[in-house]
């Protein structure tokens, strides 16, 4: 009994730390969604992904500065429930990109997005809605 009391107490830490935002995460660093979105860090490039559900808009800044995104790639697969959904997004000004549509968003659907940045080797970035 004694035992199992103190896995759930390590599961229930482990599982707040994981949730847990980091609160100083370096300089030049601000993981923060700027438009409303869902933000992930890949190689030192940051990409939030605003999802509604006529429109899919992909953000893309290094260290606070914008990254153009003219000549970039991006495909999406937005994964709902049973259902699945690929989309290509298409550069729509100076550090956007941009796919225009019917989607599935919200608690529970994740978006599985791979980019190529002009000069950038392919990155994959993975997005779970709230």
């Amino acid at each position: 009994m004694k035992s199992s009391i103190l896995s759930l107490w390590a599961a229930a830490g482990l599982a707040a730390a994981l949730n847990a935002s980091p609160v100083f995460a370096g300089a030049g660093h601000d993981h923060g969604p700027k438009y409303g979105g869902v933000v992930r860090e890949v190689k030192n490039v940051t990409y939030e992904l605003v999802a509604k559900p006529d429109s899919l808009t992909l953000y893309v800044n290094d260290h606070g500065k914008p990254v153009p995104t003219q000549g970039a790639q991006a495909e999406a697969v937005i994964y709902a429930s049973n259902d699945k959904a690929t989309v290509k997004l298409e550069p729509a000004g100076e550090n956007r990109m941009m796919a225009k549509g019917s989607f599935r968003v919200g608690v529970g659907v994740r978006v599985a997005l791979t980019t190529t940045l002009p000069g950038k080797p392919p990155a994959k970035v993975t997005f779970n809605l709230k």
